[in-house]
């Protein structure tokens, strides 16, 4: 399948990737018909999905059963008035039904909208007004129903609720009965064009109402770089990607890059993060590649790992933070695997990775995808010198935007155009790049602390924090100063065992560490001990918030 796509598969090197890498685009491309169906064509038995959950149910789907269900979810939607460029919300968790719905959608010309299981009454308002949504598929949990229903009243343009499972509350359709009394599916004619929207994100910001990120029928293919180039995948690979389908990781590990190497997914179905069973379940299932944010891996060191065997496992990948040499270390020492970071957005595909033929650099996100025309620029419009700061861009000549770089902002060009304009995508995070290429995340442009002359990003001071034992979780920001402009503030989460030390003591104790772990200037001059941090819906610290306190 992926020659299909690429006549140069495999590289060694970043100039040889560069010069030779190349994605053939095919004409109305829709990843449902031109990857899943075909590999039900050519491969039906193969293992498409090896879906698990918390109580012990196991389902293999092969490629065939993909296709025969996603068939089944096209009709049934388009029994139900759904069509091209409708839009419809998908709160389902890690079930099995996200698949079938999703290509269902694409292969109708349906706007796909995941979402989280965390939304409230008025975040569901929100987004169905917002973006005009029909209908909202939902898994068979009690309280996401009840959230859907009272937000009803206020959300004019939903025609359908539809619920998973046997739980089917009054007035909803039922996803499995509709399934199952689905007519023969028939593809219907111009179903997309490449240009069309195929996705819809919310975006979880940190100040204001979520941006709604849309992406092209040609997504799926930038994916390739996620599962051949980030994730070292092949088509006998089993990777599990620990993200719920709510947040865009989910498809960047859990379908469209992985699916055109044919790769196997491998999907745990759980709601609380549980190291020993993530061990367990490598152990049982074989699984060869594995991608996670760094706090799961420095949950899974505290195991005793040595009791797993985890020798199925061939590759390992993060990305959400940065990683701290310790984690890379343990890890590394305990299964013999590098860790490969990466960054991206939802915006982006991963725009900085640690491909397979680099030797990574714990902490550091890894170099500039040569796919992209990217760079580090100043707030004087230069590029970056090596170990200067700058925010990282996206260059597309001719406006022409490369492959997994999104459309705009739905609805709002005024929006889009804050951040892509000159043919430039601004993407408002701010690194520093070494001798050898590789990037550094310092921090978003507006978090970025500006004291007695040093630009200082709170990623990095909030690195060194947490590898104090006494700091569970922890915020960076600046504080006005009449003679350094700004000073740092760390408001910090205390573990347990510290909970009762919250003194002076501990103040300079954790600001000496911070002295001895980084350059002395970044220590935090200010310290607040707190019980919890204002997050948005996705975890991301809401750092506005606190300055406003």
């Amino acid at each position: 399948m992926l020659e299909r796509f690429l006549k140069q598969t495999t590289y060694t090197s970043t100039n040889d990737f560069k010069e030779n890498f190349k994605i053939d685009v095919p004409e109305n491309f829709n990843f449902a018909y031109d990857v899943v169906d075909e590999w039900a064509k050519t491969d039906p038995d193969k293992i498409a999905l090896l879906w698990t959950n918390e109580h012990g149910e196991h389902i293999n789907f092969t490629f065939s059963d993909i296709k025969k269900q996603s068939d089944k979810a096209a009709s049934y939607f388009m029994s139900l008035g759904i069509g091209k460029g409708d839009k419809v919300m998908l709160i389902l968790k890690r079930r099995y039904e996200f698949w079938f719905a999703i290509l269902g959608l694409h292969k109708i010309g349906a706007i796909a909208i995941p979402a989280t299981h965390l939304l409230t009454k008025k975040d569901i308002i929100y987004r169905n007004n917002a973006a005009d949504i029909k209908a909202i598929v939902v898994a068979d949990e009690k309280l996401i129903q009840q959230h859907v229903d009272e937000a009803m009243a206020d959300s004019p343009s939903i025609k359908h609720r539809i619920a998973c499972g046997k739980n089917i509350p009054e007035g909803w359709d039922s996803f499995d009965q509709g399934l199952e009394n689905a007519m023969p599916f028939v593809r219907p004619e111009n179903v997309n064009t490449n240009e069309d929207i195929m996705l819809l994100y919310f975006t979880s910001g940190t100040t204001g109402e979520p941006k709604m990120v849309i992406h092209n029928y040609t997504y799926p293919l930038g994916h390739i770089v996620t599962a051949k180039f980030w994730h070292n995948l092949h088509d006998k690979s089993i990777h599990l990607t620990v993200a719920d389908t709510g947040w865009a990781k989910a498809v960047w590990g859990k379908l469209y890059g992985q699916w055109i190497v044919g790769a196997t997914v491998f999907v745990y179905d759980h709601d609380k993060f549980n190291a020993t069973t993530f061990l367990e379940l490598i152990e049982k299932h074989k699984i060869t590649s594995f991608c996670a944010p760094p706090t799961v891996y420095r949950f899974m060191i505290r195991e005793d790992m040595s009791k797993y065997n985890l020798s199925s496992l061939e590759y390992c990948t993060t990305a959400g933070e940065a990683l701290n040499p310790s984690v890379f270390e343990a890890f590394y020492k305990a299964t013999g695997i590098k860790m490969m970071e990466a960054f991206g957005q939802t915006e982006t595909m991963p725009s900085i990775i640690t491909f397979p033929w680099l030797e990574p650099k714990p902490g550091s996100m890894g170099v500039m995808n040569p796919m992209y025309d990217m760079d580090l620029v100043t707030s004087d419009g230069r590029t970056a010198e090596d170990g200067e700061q700058g925010e990282v861009i996206i260059r597309t000549p001719n406006g022409k935007k490369p492959l997994g770089v999104f459309m705009g902002y739905y609805h709002d060009e005024e929006l889009t155009n804050e951040v892509y304009y000159d043919n430039i995508y601004h993407t408002g995070d701010v690194a520093w790049r070494d001798e050898d290429g590789y990037c550094w995340f310092i921090g978003r442009l507006d978090d970025v602390i500006k004291s007695s002359g040093y630009r200082i990003g709170p990623f990095e001071v909030e690195s060194a924090l947490m590898t104090h034992p006494a700091v569970v979780e922890c915020a960076i920001t600046g504080v006005p100063d009449e003679i350094r402009g700004q000073v740092i503030k760390a408001t910090i989460v205390l573990s347990a065992d510290y909970k009762d030390k919250a003194n002076d003591a501990l103040v300079k104790e954790i600001q000496d560490h911070v002295k001895n772990v980084t350059a002395p200037y970044k220590y935090p001059r200010i310290v607040e001990f707190v019980d919890e941090l204002p997050k948005t819906i996705s975890g991301k610290i809401k750092r506005a918030e606190i300055r406003k306190k």
